[in-house]
């Protein structure tokens, strides 16, 4: 039945304003405006819908993995744009990065938040 269709992912925000200021400006994305909120431009996918929603909760799960070649480099850059990257006890070292997923298995990967509390990463491709 879907076999065809070209599916999309979406997520809510507690402010729209903040989160295109955030998607374009601080991240850097491709961000298209319409009644129903906004769709970012994700290369190599259909758009992702980022859409209001008064009683909003951010997600507790990662919602959005940016891959990225070296994720030391994209640590630095996004905390030079004023981002602040998550810290788990004994997951992640000083500056946020779970190295290997602490254990030697999986990316390296670092977590971080959008304006509306929700999860985003940036992994090192291998």
């Amino acid at each position: 039945m879907f076999k065809e269709t070209k599916a999309f992912s979406g997520f809510s925000v507690n402010d729209l304003a903040a989160a295109k200021a955030f998607y374009a400006r601080t991240l850097g994305l491709e961000v298209e405006e319409h009644p129903a909120g906004l769709t970012l431009k994700i290369v190599g996918g259909n758009g992702t819908l980022v859409y209001p929603k008064d009683n909003h909760i951010p997600a507790t799960f990662t919602i959005l993995n940016f891959p990225v070649a070296n994720i030391d480099q994209a640590v630095d850059e996004l905390t030079e744009r004023g981002v602040t990257f998550e810290h788990y006890d004994e997951l992640t070292d000083e500056r946020g990065i779970a190295r290997g997923i602490a254990a030697g298995q999986g990316p390296d990967i670092a977590w971080f938040k959008d304006p509306a509390g929700n999860i985003l990463s940036v992994l090192q491709e291998p």
